[in-house]
């Protein structure tokens, strides 16, 4: 710690308490009242169920509740629109870390972050699915492949309805180089699972393009 964190301390991102040794963004308790959903110790969970028919998978989770105004909305709302980059990156490390202990990712060979059109990136300077897929890699060693692609940009989703948003993405996503998907158990990531439409669209897209790949599914937070 420097003379400037005495200074400035370091704030909670969330309570505004100042950070202790090895706190970083979140304070210890805020940290671990953020509503965890357990999915990963429940293969037939409702985020699995969701994805029953639509996709292939070994497995399925959400790792955060999201819900309007709660904690996790947020950080959401912050790494994505208020440019905390880093914050992205922690939160991937501390879901990752969680995960891994439970045996999540036995098995998994890559990370593969839903991609962001390169426009849409340009202007917000980064993807925020690819940093949390940067924290998962911090935590497990698992190496991150971005040879998925947004071929056109998209509205966001946010204020669509379901069948909008499946309209939105239909098509949206190819495979740069399938050669890098074959064989592999691949852990498709996006930051949040709403309908399920991103998600969908680019394990279909992976699936298309490299038939022999395995899927697994992982969000950030999810709302059901």
């Amino acid at each position: 710690m420097g003379l400037s964190d005495y200074i400035f301390p370091m704030r909670c991102h969330l309570c505004g308490a100042a950070l202790g040794d090895g706190e970083e963004f979140l304070c210890s308790s805020c940290l671990a009242s953020l509503p965890r959903t357990g999915y990963h110790r429940h293969p037939d969970n409702r985020m699995a169920r969701h994805f029953s028919g639509l996709v292939p998978y070994v497995r399925a989770s959400g790792h955060f509740f999201y819900s309007r105004g709660n904690n996790v909305a947020q950080l959401i709302y912050d790494l994505k629109y208020r440019r905390f980059r880093n914050l992205a990156r922690w939160l991937g490390e501390c879901a990752g870390a969680e995960l891994l202990a439970a045996g999540f990712f036995d098995g998994i060979d890559a990370v593969v972050p839903v991609p962001m059109h390169f426009w849409k990136k340009a202007v917000r300077g980064y993807n925020q699915t690819e940093e949390i897929a940067v924290g998962i890699h911090r935590a497990t060693g698992l190496p991150v492949i971005t040879g998925l692609t947004a071929i056109r940009p998209h509205r966001t989703q946010t204020s669509l309805s379901p069948e909008q948003r499946r309209r939105n993405v239909s098509g949206i996503f190819r495979m740069r180089h399938p050669e890098e998907f074959e064989g592999k158990h691949l852990l498709i990531l996006d930051d949040v699972c709403t309908t399920g439409s991103t998600l969908t669209a680019a394990s279909e897209a992976v699936s298309a393009g490299a038939p022999t790949a395995t899927l697994s599914l992982l969000t950030l937070a999810c709302v059901f």
